[in-house]
């Protein structure tokens, strides 16, 4: 596969995690022709004649916490996750290194007791300095990047581990205020905050692909908007909640109240082992079950939703969904469904669909939120619609504005 003349170069945060090497190793397997481009929405027949980037034009770095090597990484997930197979490994090996050379340590200011007990020795060291030292050295390196690859469209994609919820901090309603909390020093600024505004800063479209605050925090989007900078977030929705946005609004369509919607996940991955801590937990569900909330509004009774770490399944995602409705002459019944699939093998495609989409609407002059990007997310900043075909539609709208 030709590095010779790259397009685009996208920095990932969590550039170590599973859903980083499986975006690495995708990319280049069908840019070499060992797979094809299923799961890519960008691949579907609405989107051909755009110009995105080919695939094999994208170079890749970003930031991570942890020490370790992308193609060990990339091994681990063959043989014991087996989510390609290990020929793959071998195949795109230089795309792999060279995404490692590229990796520069993180930070991870309220990111959890996991996360931090996972940091190298640079990651602690860039955290010891403070958020407002961490935020110039987070530039610095984004810049140095462009100047290594000799790339000038850059997208920051945030596929970090999930933060847990932050404290209520009233600066984040302002611009003026979130800058104010770095330049003192506050250590309760989140990472993903301090991310999003070395994108904004660096003016890189900018994605958050996870539950975290980024850049949905009030003053985080009124940053963006000054500096003409477009953005997205937040939570890539992959499983459950995808089912949830396309089943939910089929109870509306035929008059069946909800009387409850139950859901358990298992999962064993690194994310799952960080979802253990209960404020991440609250992080994540809270947007898996405002789907429901803001589909059925009055005809949803009650809404249960639960995450639990179990190390022996590892990345394969096991959701499990209970629905008891009401419908004529007080009948009640049950929808029960169960999803399993591996969840780097969701995630991988829609992070490439992404940051090809968010370079071609920053070429095209887009700014701010970019709410046609909704259907990808569990809790779409800025966008109160969450059924799936209205989002889809809204992302066909956009698909042809991008034209």
């Amino acid at each position: 596969m030709s590095r010779e003349r790259p397009e685009l170069a996208v920095w990932m945060v969590g550039a170590l995690g599973d859903i980083a090497t499986t975006v690495v190793t995708g990319a280049g397997a069908i840019s070499r022709g060992l797979a094809t481009e299923r799961g890519l929405v960008t691949a579907l027949p609405e989107f051909q004649g755009l110009d995105l980037a080919p695939l094999d034009r994208i170079v890749t770095g970003g930031h991570d916490v942890r020490d370790a090597s992308p193609v060990e990484c990339a091994r681990l997930l063959a043989r014991e996750a087996q989510l390609f197979p290990e020929s793959f490994v071998e195949a795109t090996r230089e795309d792999l290194e060279a995404h490692g050379k590229r990796i520069r340590p993180g930070v991870a200011f309220g990111c959890g007791t996991v996360v931090s007990s996972l940091e190298g020795g640079a990651a602690r060291a860039r955290r010891a300095a403070g958020p407002r030292a961490a935020l110039a050295v987070l530039r610095a390196d984004l810049r140095a990047f462009r100047e290594e690859t000799g790339v000038e469209r850059l997208v920051l994609v945030h596929i970090a581990s999930t933060e847990p919820k932050p404290p209520e901090l009233e600066e984040l309603a302002t611009e003026e205020g979130a800058r104010s909390l770095v330049e003192r020093g506050d250590a309760r600024v989140p990472a993903s905050v301090l991310y999003a505004l070395a994108a904004c800063d660096e003016r890189v479209p900018y994605v958050n692909f996870t539950p975290c605050l980024g850049s949905a925090a009030p003053g985080l989007q009124e940053a963006f908007l000054r500096a003409g900078v477009c953005h997205m977030g937040r939570d890539g929705k992959t499983g459950e909640t995808l089912l949830r946005s396309a089943l939910a609004p089929l109870f509306l369509s035929r008059n069946l109240s909800v009387l409850s919607w139950a859901g358990f996940n298992i999962l064993g991955n690194r994310d799952g082992q960080v979802l253990e801590e209960p404020r991440a937990n609250a992080a994540k569900t809270t947007g898996k079950e405002r789907v429901l909330t803001s589909i059925l509004g009055d005809n949803l009774g009650s809404a249960l939703t639960r995450i639990d770490y179990v190390p022996s399944i590892g990345d394969w995602k096991t959701a499990w969904d209970h629905v008891h409705f009401e419908g004529f002459l007080g009948m009640r019944g049950t929808l029960q469904l169960t999803w399993r699939a591996a969840d780097s093998s969701l995630a991988a495609p829609l992070v490439l669909d992404l940051v090809r989409l968010a370079d071609l609407a920053s070429r095209r002059g887009k700014k701010g939120l970019l709410p046609g990007l909704a259907c990808f997310f569990k809790d779409p900043t800025g966008v109160e619609e969450h059924a799936l075909s209205r989002q889809f539609d809204s992302l066909l709208s956009f698909a042809r504005e991008l034209r």
